[in-house]
């Protein structure tokens, strides 16, 4: 993820020297990694099952690494829209999370998948800040081929260092199913916040389009100097991320904090394209942007986990996750084709109004249960026994909604701990080592 982000602040204005370029183009190039990533994430994850978690994240780190390779050796946008889309097809998010859910135990699963969401998060705010710099040593080729070489350090690392699992499993609260696409997509609930991160990866890429524009023509900021931008800025907004989360959990008010957020990044497009503008008023405009992005990009997945039924969580974030592609993708090509049309002006129009779109959406959100996922053994069963063990978990205080999958051997619950009857839940549990 750092080395598809690296060039996000950095590309717009490099593109310019290359043949063929337009607006459009190199919006494009920004966010065609998106469609491929949208249409082959799923399906690497699926084979995966089949061929085995290592080599699948192997073969698409492969693919990410030669598509580095293509963009930095290209002359033209052609040549670096296919290099950047073949760095979309490395898909490797789902297999790594099946990987991940393999390797580590029932119980520490939950906490080994927000280990990563935190990593991917971290990875975005150290690309923003790195790209500029790198850009002023080795140029937008020399951060392609870094990507390349990271590309091939990450392969060393998942040979060498990662353990192969010993069985390799669907996971239930990991992974998608197809057949039960249907049934996500038409759940209303959680089609609010695919429409959300959808929209708001969206604008993210559409103003990458512009904002590189904007620093060097009316803030008068050369590009080797925009880390002076984003270093207070970013840090700044991201230190008010989890204050403002944990805040609105204690008190019940994540609904609230997601839709002020969404008004919040109205606001900044607001003032971020205003005619006249000053180092200190793209500044403001940032932090908002910036801290409203923070906090719902932190927000999301953990509604979506809480929203899905507990036997379409893996779909469910799948689906997710696809949405989220796709934004970066229609941000990118649409955003530059309205900046190439329209100047800053057609991207501030398009980037407010779905943002207005997404705030009427979020308007209906309910706000969600006060529950969190719980993975507990409980031991290889028949699947009638699956069932009538489902029904005496669900009967268990505290605990909201309970699948056993018979096959697994593991009960998935929705809990909330405030009330859980932790010794009756205990009663439950397999041991590890006996299954």
């Amino acid at each position: 993820m750092l080395g598809l982000f690296l060039i996000l602040p950095v590309f717009a204005l490099y593109a310019e020297d290359l043949s063929g370029y337009t607006a459009f183009l190199a919006g494009l190039a920004l966010g065609i990694y998106g469609l491929t990533q949208a249409i082959f994430q799923i399906p690497f994850g699926l084979l995966s099952d089949k061929v085995g978690r290592k080599p699948v994240i192997a073969a698409g780190l492969i693919l990410f690494g030669i598509g580095s390779v293509m963009a930095a050796m290209a002359d033209s946008m052609v040549g670096v829209i296919i290099g950047r889309a073949l760095q979309g097809t490395g898909a490797i998010a789902a297999a790594v999370l099946a990987l991940v859910a393999d390797l580590t135990r029932d119980e520490q699963r939950t906490k080994a998948m927000f280990i990563i969401g935190v990593t991917i998060g971290a990875s975005f705010i150290m690309a923003i800040l790195l790209g500029p710099v790198l850009e002023r040593f080795v140029g937008v080729r020399g951060i392609f081929w870094l990507t390349a070489v990271l590309a091939a350090m990450a392969i060393g690392v998942l040979l060498v260092w990662v353990p192969t699992p010993v069985r390799s499993m669907h996971h239930m609260d990991t992974q998608s199913m197809p057949t039960q696409f249907a049934r996500v997509l038409g759940n209303f609930q959680l089609l609010q916040f695919d429409i959300g991160v959808f929209v708001l990866h969206c604008v993210l890429t559409a103003l990458f389009v512009v904002v590189p524009f904007t620093l060097v023509e009316k803030v008068g900021l050369p590009l080797d100097h925009h880390w002076q931008m984003y270093l207070p800025v970013v840090l700044l907004s991201t230190a008010i991320v989890l204050p403002a989360i944990v805040l609105a959990e204690r008190n019940r008010r994540i609904r609230q904090l997601l839709v002020g957020a969404v008004l919040i990044l109205a606001v900044s497009q607001l003032v971020l394209f205003q005619s006249q503008l000053s180092f200190l008023k793209v500044a403001f405009a940032l932090f908002l942007f910036f801290a409203a992005f923070n906090v719902l990009e932190a927000m999301l997945p953990s509604l979506i986990s809480k929203a899905a039924p507990v036997n379409y969580k893996g779909t469910a974030i799948g689906v997710y996750s696809t949405f989220q592609f796709m934004g970066a993708f229609v941000g990118g090509a649409l955003g530059g084709w309205l900046y190439g049309q329209f100047d800053a002006v057609g991207v501030c129009v398009f980037t407010f109004a779905i943002l207005i779109f997404w705030f009427l959406v979020a308007l209906k959100i309910q706000e969600p249960e006060h529950v969190t996922t719980r993975l507990v053994r409980v031991g290889r069963q028949q699947p009638a026994r699956a069932q009538e063990l489902a029904h005496e978990l669900g009967s268990i205080n505290g605990v909201t909604e309970a699948v056993v999958i018979a096959e697994e051997g593991v009960a998935y619950l929705k809990v909330d701990v405030t009330v859980l009857d932790e010794e009756a839940l205990n009663k439950f549990s397999y041991p590890p080592d006996a299954v």
